[in-house]
């Protein structure tokens, strides 16, 4: 007679179609038993499914309660995840996404359905069909981001998405402004409505915070900018919204210039009524797209190289690093979370300033601190290198460039002219290199007289042998 099989230890049976299925009551996300199926082509295999959904309901890894489709869950998760807690730019480019790849090519599968040959598949069409890099990047980080809040849920078991592998992302090269083309620019605009905002572009300002200023962020009194908000345009709405992150909230200096230009703007150009400081001519807010058109207009109406608004900020970071300030002052100023954004994203290098920082390290390395071989020191060189004293003592013990005397002297010094070239040759100035090679001078002139004056003793009075050192020898 066939054993019964206990309560909970579940069933295995071949079906009609050939496979074996495996049933089992597991534990479920919303607290209650459900009956699990599992496949598979051999009872083994079946049974090695069955005890994992086992071996997880007694760890209280529970099973979902129910079958999400992947379209049913991104919805879910776009208004009950996204919208409630990220801003609406975040929200605006989540949906869109979701709205035109991922629902249209993933959303009939399940989310325990899902797999990594699935997703690859799907991202490599996308990249054949035509969709750049940094574009399919951003569709796999929303997708990863969906199934992470799913495996939170306990709807699944894995990210695939994250296995998934794409071609790196290669930046597009910025070649920001020298400091030469922003007095152009800023010469061009002077006498334009909005100088004021142009100039402010400098303080590395993102274009939503710019725009979105209000007359009561500008402290006067205690010479500050307050940021606190950003203007956006979210589909066919602008919208005042939060700033990006946390960092971007900070204070600025108001400096005078700005002061003054802000100050000829509101006689000139304020609309009453209105609580931002940049606005049409109506009074309305301004929309960041036609900001930046005219942006672009002045710069070619002017022939300035034409560059994106965003890009002053990757200006304002380099121009500031060219003038030695220190990395923490800049990522606050540019209101990054993050240091390693500041440094690696937004600083960048051109040819003056890889050749100052070469020239610096030359005029380190060759530094007229060098050493003197005595092999070739002549008497015509000693006397060109000490005072009038050092000189006749020298001459007086006739020193020989021979290898006796190089060993008796202990290692002694020379003067290399290609040395003395190089560091001649540095960034300091003559007064400052003279002085740097004199005072090289009087320290290897001074180790000289030390070592004539000990050869000097050593030869013309020798210690006498003592009679014990004579039975020693014997």
């Amino acid at each position: 007679m066939a054993r019964r099989n206990s309560s909970g230890e579940g069933t295995v049976y071949l079906r009609k179609d050939g496979r074996y299925e495996g049933a089992v009551y597991v534990l479920t996300t919303n607290g209650a038993r459900k009956r699990v199926r599992v496949y598979g082509a051999t009872r083994a295999e079946t049974h090695a499914k069955l005890t994992d959904l086992k071996a997880n309901s007694q760890h209280g890894i529970a099973v979902a309660g129910e079958v999400w489709k992947l379209s049913d869950y991104l919805d879910y998760w776009l208004t009950d995840v996204v919208k409630p807690n990220r801003r609406p730019a975040t929200y605006a480019q989540c949906e869109t996404i979701v709205r035109l790849y991922l629902k249209p090519n993933l959303g009939r599968q399940t989310l325990r359905n899902l797999t990594v040959p699935g997703v690859q598949k799907f991202v490599n069409h996308l990249l054949a069909n035509g969709q750049s890099v940094a574009n399919v990047h951003v569709i796999r980080k929303v997708l990863s981001a969906a199934l992470t809040r799913a495996e939170r849920d306990e709807l699944t078991s894995r990210n695939v998405a994250r296995l998934v592998e794409l071609p790196s992302e290669e930046r597009k090269e910025i070649n920001p402004w020298s400091l030469a083309e922003v007095a152009r620019f800023l010469e061009a605009v002077q006498h334009h409505r909005l100088y004021a905002a142009y100039l402010m572009l400098f303080y590395g300002l993102r274009r939503g915070e710019l725009l979105g200023l209000r007359w009561q962020d500008i402290d006067v009194a205690n010479s500050k900018i307050r940021i606190r908000q950003q203007l956006q345009r979210i589909g066919r709405q602008i919208i005042v919204g939060p700033l990006k992150t946390a960092k971007s909230r900070r204070d600025l200096p108001l400096l005078e210039p700005v002061a003054q230009a802000l100050s000829a703007y509101h006689h000139a150009h304020a609309v009453k009524g209105t609580e931002l400081i940049f606005t049409t001519t109506q009074g309305t807010p301004i929309d960041p797209g036609n900001f930046l058109r005219e942006f672009k207009k002045i710069c070619q109406r002017n022939g300035l190289r034409v560059i994106a608004v965003h890009h002053v900020r990757h200006t304002v970071a380099t121009l500031l690093k060219s003038h030695r300030v220190a990395d923490r002052d800049i990522q606050l100023i540019l209101g990054h979370s993050r240091i390693v954004t500041t440094q690696e994203i937004y600083q960048h290098d051109d040819d003056d300033s890889r050749r100052t920082a070469l020239q610096r390290l030359a005029g380190s390395l060759f530094a007229p601190e060098v050493k003197v071989a005595q092999s070739e020191c002549s008497g015509s060189l000693v006397d060109a290198l000490t005072s009038d004293g050092s000189r006749q003592l020298s001459r007086q013990f006739d020193l020989r460039a021979d290898e006796n005397t190089e060993n008796n002297l202990g290692g002694a010094y020379r003067i290399r002219t290609d040395d003395l070239f190089h560091a001649m040759n540095t960034q300091r100035t003559i007064e400052q290199r003279v002085t740097g090679v004199d005072e090289a001078l009087k320290v290897r002139r001074r180790t000289w007289i030390i070592g004539i004056v000990a050869v000097n003793l050593a030869v013309k009075n020798p210690v006498p042998a003592s009679p014990h050192d004579h039975d020693l020898a014997s």
